[in-house]
C-alpha cells in the first residue's frame, strides 16, 4: 500500500527484456538506501518487487503485460520515473491509499502553465469516466491528486510548482501515456452496488 506522495524521482538506466521479462535499472539515491531484495516500490504508480539493488540503483522485473498495459512501453534509458516506497503503519499518510495496480493508461490532451500553476488535462479510456469523482482522489504516474474537473472521459488537475518539481509530470507533453490508479472507495463501492447489496440490507 501506498499513498501518492513521491519520495524521489529517480533515471532510467537501462530497459531491456530478460529471461522471463523486463529487467527495468533505475538509479536513485534516497530510495535504494532504505530497501532490500523483495520489497515493493511504486514506480510511477505501479507496484514493482525489488529484484536487484546496489549503491545507487534498483532493478525490477516488469511483465509482459504490465509494460503492455502501463506507460511502461514509453520508458527509455534517462526518463524520469516517480519512486514510493511502501506505506509504513506508523508513517504519516499525506495523499490517499493507493494500491499500485494500475487501472489503465490514461493521454494527456492539455498540458498548460497558468499563472504559477499548470493545468494538466488527461483523457480515460472509454468507459473510465464512472470512475472520476469531482474533488475526488486519483493517482496518476502515482502522484496523489484531487479532480478538479471531469467531463465525460476526461479529468483535470491542478499542478503546484512544487508537484511540477518533485515529481516527473515536468516531462509530459500533449499524447503522454500516464498511468492511471482510481480511487479504491469508488471501485469498492460500485462492485457492491453490482452484486445487489443496498445500504442496510
Amino acid at each position: 500500500m501506498f499513498t501518492g506522495i513521491i519520495e524521489e524521482v529517480g533515471k532510467v538506466v537501462a530497459f531491456a527484456r530478460c529471461e522471463s521479462a523486463w529487467r527495468l535499472q533505475i538509479a536513485a539515491e534516497v530510495v535504494p538506501a532504505d530497501v532490500k531484495l523483495g520489497d515493493s516500490v511504486a514506480v510511477n504508480g505501479c507496484c514493482l518487487t525489488v529484484v536487484e539493488h546496489g549503491a545507487g540503483r534498483l532493478g525490477f522485473d516488469v511483465l509482459e503485460e504490465t509494460k503492455r498495459l502501463t506507460g511502461f512501453g514509453e520508458l527509455q534509458p534517462g526518463s524520469a520515473v516517480n519512486l514510493e516506497r511502501s506505506l509504513q503503519p506508523l508513517g504519516r499518510m499525506g495523499g490517499h491509499f493507493v494500491s499500485g495496480h494500475v487501472d489503465a493508461l490514461g493521454r494527456v490532451e492539455v498540458f498548460e502553465p497558468r499563472g504559477k500553476d499548470h493545468y494538466l488535462k488527461v483523457r480515460v479510456p472509454e468507459g473510465c469516466g464512472r470512475y472520476l469523482v469531482y474533488k475526488g482522489s486519483i493517482a496518476l504516474d502515482g502522484i496523489s491528486l484531487t479532480v478538479a474537473e471531469t467531463e465525460g472521459d476526461t479529468l483535470a488537475v491542478w499542478l503546484i510548482p512544487h508537484t511540477m518539481v518533485a515529481t516527473n509530470l515536468h516531462e509530459k507533453r500533449v499524447g503522454s501515456g500516464i498511468n492511471l490508479e482510481f480511487d479504491l472507495l469508488g471501485k469498492y463501492v460500485e462492485k457492491l452496488l453490482a452484486s445487489g447489496l443496498r445500504p442496510g440490507a
